[in-house]
């Protein structure tokens, strides 16, 4: 196998791939099984709720209250968040109390004390019904050695884990008989160990709630389905099951973040109807590689937000190559009762068409309005605009019942969604698809720099780049990647640049355009050298071809790839109302496949739908409700009737922010303008805080206004007078840094710390705030708090807390109701 991307050449167009969604074989309802996280989240609040709400997730895997084994990500803790956002099962993996990898063994007297512990514990909480206790992690390669290769060193072994595994089960039984427990949790499906341990298990009345073990290798995209066939015939013949199964850890480095390669994970765990969660390779608190800072979506976000957003039931895939590493993949839902198929497809290059088959016409009628969007991939810190779509029509049902939606030029990281929704009277408005290049690094002119080959098959574990390959060692005077470009008229482009910056503090390349005069383009500091971001530079170019330059000014970076987008006058994102998340029952209205051609939403009394937008920057922008009659928006705590034709003025955070709707009235679309008008927040320099007790402001080049306020420790305080014109919702844009780090002597996880303060307003209760690490103390991130001012002056407080606390190095605040 030839596992490096190929760089492609001219030549004969191959034939579209042929994907067939079969609508009429269905499996059960749509689990969303695959979108759990291994220590995704390590705080209450890190990731933001606005985040983790939309997700769903239905799993997560967490350190025991108090577990050392991380500096954070204590199940307890973050379960609160979890749940807030209407998450599943908490699995709590016990022995992550001990502090080093491996393991140390202190004897399984000290484990089952550890144990009994965590136990009485989980089982005080009142959600304990929620909770499952992982007694085991790895047997295979910590204490047991399940993994050894002589017959009698393996029996020897099996028995001795085996022992173990009825003592801990019986254990927890004693202390809360309704906790459940999951395992063997073994690294790998042991083809070897798990009928004998299924055998014991049901001969000693100790078997697992769930099933447990782990998928790491890029080889389980090929051998995962052979697996569980094997799983379900052992357990017919040992007359047990079929037991849930939970899939604990799932891809490696290469994959997280990669819509292209997520679909494919999710896509077989989802056909199996078994959970699953993307292992921790790096730093907690980010979903394993899907949030940009503490509320930003990058690729992989959305790619799970549309997982989320599946309706009704599953229904057959059949991809061109199936259980193949890095092919065509999906998966795929129909639900009548909204009347929409959906289907989310990816991890190939090139062109592809996606056969619907058996497409119902009591659902449907004779034609169908298909749209495609894609969600890219933007690095693991890169944010990603809300997804574009590339293709609205509609579509004769075909007379053998098909409907073929074509998808050309697909990009091998990307993930797609095809959707078919009833075509009403009337003609979509045609996808607007800005003009788009992208130019690899490696491919352009290079001084001084290396080509690096990483994230393949045989390298695994090596982190996710474009083509699988990048440029690193820019860092001399003289360093520079020349990119040729081409595009088709003069004007406005936005530069995106794929980049890592492992230096500690933001580097600077000189970006010319055909030798002319120099701009510098700053780069934050990521959390290594290919640990990718991105960032937009805005340029004007003449029509034709050009060379753009970067070349070493500060510091280092490596390149990974620049993509070219023609600007399009002001931001403007429609989001459709009948894809919407919604509560109650509302009704949707197929009848006008004019404008959007997604139809209309019926909100009556109790109903509403939530939008989740996109917002790229802290500002204020004009929030428009396409309905036939007046409803009420509800953002940040601030709620605003808006008449047919008004766009009221809100402020939304830099990320996601969730926007409800109520009616009644029949809703369209939510459609938001604009780019982030800061025009109405009031700035709150650090230097005139009142401070006390430690608190001091320090000079800091990097900081947006040259000072931060540091020295925010236990008791130290910072205080802000704000006057409001109004009383009402506020957000506070809070500008920080913190590198809080813990060493645990891991080799690969980053153990990154949040750090806290606590916020007070107005003299009332104390609200503690958690700030993300920000990979530099010199990285200045923005948090934004709700919090509610009255009209007239208010004081804001800002107290440390024992632990890590954040530079602040900048305060804005401005009402959620813009005037």
């Amino acid at each position: 196998m030839n596992d490096l991307p190929p760089h492609t050449a001219a030549g004969p167009a191959a034939a579209p791939d042929r994907l067939r969604v079969d609508l009429a074989d269905r499996g059960g309802p749509v689990l969303r099984g695959a979108n759990g996280a291994l220590y995704g989240l390590s705080d209450d609040g890190v990731p933001g709720d606005a985040v983790l709400a939309p997700l769903r997730l239905t799993s997560i895997s967490q350190k025991p209250e108090g577990g050392l084994q991380h500096p954070n990500g204590d199940a307890l803790t973050v379960a609160e968040a979890h749940f807030r956002a209407g998450g599943g099962d908490v699995l709590v993996l016990v022995q992550d109390m001990y502090r080093t990898w491996p393991y140390e063994d202190l004897g399984f007297d000290d484990y089952l004390a550890k144990l009994d512990a965590v136990a009485r514990r989980v089982a005080a909480h009142p959600r304990r019904a929620d909770f499952v206790l992982v007694p085991f992690n790895e047997p295979d390669a910590i204490w047991y050695g399940l993994n050894a290769p002589g017959a009698e060193d393996f029996a020897r072994n099996a028995d001795r884990f085996l022992d173990h595994w009825r003592t801990a089960h019986a254990r927890v039984r004693s202390i809360a008989p309704e906790l459940r427990v999951a395992g063997p949790n073994e690294t790998r499906y042991d083809h070897r160990f798990l009928p004998r341990f299924l055998a014991f298990a049901r001969d000693h009345g100790v078997l697992p709630d769930i099933l447990t073990w782990h998928e790491l290798d890029a080889a389980s995209l090929r051998d995962f389905p052979g697996h569980h066939d094997h799983l379900r015939a052992v357990e017919r013949d040992l007359g047990i099951g079929p037991l849930p199964v939970c899939v604990t850890e799932y891809g490696n480095r290469r994959d997280l973040s990669v819509p292209g390669q997520l679909v494919q994970w999710t896509g077989m765990f989802e056909r199996a109807a078994v959970h699953a969660n993307q292992a921790y390779w790096d730093v907690a608190g980010n979903l394993d590689g899907n949030v940009a800072q503490t509320n930003i979506p990058n690729g992989g976000w959305w790619f799970f937000r549309w997982y989320a957003a599946m309706p009704g039931d599953t229904v057959r895939v059949d991809p061109p190559r199936p259980d193949t590493i890095d092919t065509l993949q999906g998966l795929a839902s129909l639900d009548e009762r909204t009347r929409q198929a959906h289907a989310v497809v990816g991890g190939a290059a090139g062109d592809a068409d996606v056969v619907f088959a058996h497409v119902p016409a009591d659902v449907f009628g004779a034609a169908v309005v298909a749209l495609v969007q894609e969600a890219a991939w933007s690095g693991y810190e890169g944010a990603h605009a809300a997804p574009r779509t590339l293709l609205r029509a509609v579509t004769p049902v075909a007379p053998d019942g098909t409907v073929t939606v074509p998808l050309r030029g697909m990009d091998r990281m990307s993930a797609y969604r095809v959707l078919l929704l009833p075509a009403g009277d009337g003609t979509p408005d045609p996808a607007r698809v800005p003009w788009r290049a992208s130019h690899e690094a490696e491919d352009a002119a290079l001084t001084g720099g290396r080509v690096r080959v990483l994230g393949t098959v045989a390298d695994a574990n090596g982190y996710a780049a474009s083509n699988a390959r990048d440029v690193e060692g820019l860092d001399r005077p003289g360093s520079a990647v020349a990119f040729t470009v081409t595009v088709p008229e003069a004007g406005a482009y936005d530069l995106d640049i794929l980049y890592a910056n492992a230096t500690g503090e933001p580097a600077r390349q000189r970006l010319t355009v055909d030798g002319g005069p120099p701009a510098r383009v700053t780069y934050p500091c990521t959390l290594n050298d290919a640990h990718r971001s991105r960032l937009t530079v805005p340029v004007r170019l003449p029509a034709g071809t050009h060379t753009l330059t970067l070349a070493h000014d500060r510091g280092a970076v490596t390149l990974d790839r620049i993509d070219l987008t023609a600007g399009s006058g002001e931001p403007l994102t429609r989001y459709e109302a009948t894809l919407a998340d919604t509560t109650g029952r509302p009704e949707r209205r197929y009848a006008d496949a004019s404008g959007l051609g997604t139809g209309a939403l019926l909100l009556g009394a109790g109903d509403a739908a939530v939008f989740d937008v996109y917002a790229p920057r802290d500002g204020y922008y004009r929030v428009a409700p396409r309905a036939d009659g007046p409803v009420a928006l509800a953002a940040h705590g601030a709620l605003v009737l808006a008449a047919a034709g008004q766009e009221p003025r809100l402020l939304l955070a830099a990320g996601n922010n969730r926007i409800t709707v109520t009616g009644p009235a029949a809703l369209t679309s939510l459609d938001v303008r604009g780019a982030g008008d800061g025009d109405g927040l009031a700035g709150l320099p650090v230097t005139e805080a009142r401070r006390a007790d430690g608190a001091t402001v320090l000079p800091d080049g990097h900081a947006p206004e040259g000072h931060v306020l540091d020295g925010l420790g236990a008791g130290a305080s910072a205080t802000w007078r704000v006057r409001a014109e109004r009383g009402g919702p506020h957000l506070l844009f809070v500008e920080y840094a913190n590198d809080a780090r813990a060493d645990t002597g891991h080799a690969y996880n980053a153990d990154v710390i949040s750090a806290t303060a606590l916020l007070r307003v107005n003299g009332g209760a104390a609200r503690r705030v958690m700030f993300r690490n920000t990979h530099s103390r010199h990285n200045v991130w923005t948090l934004a708090v709700p919090l509610v001012l009255v009209a007239g002056d208010n004081t804001l407080v800002l107290t440390g807390e024992d632990g890590p606390a954040p530079a602040l190095a900048r305060l804005r605040t401005g009402p959620v109701l813009g005037a």
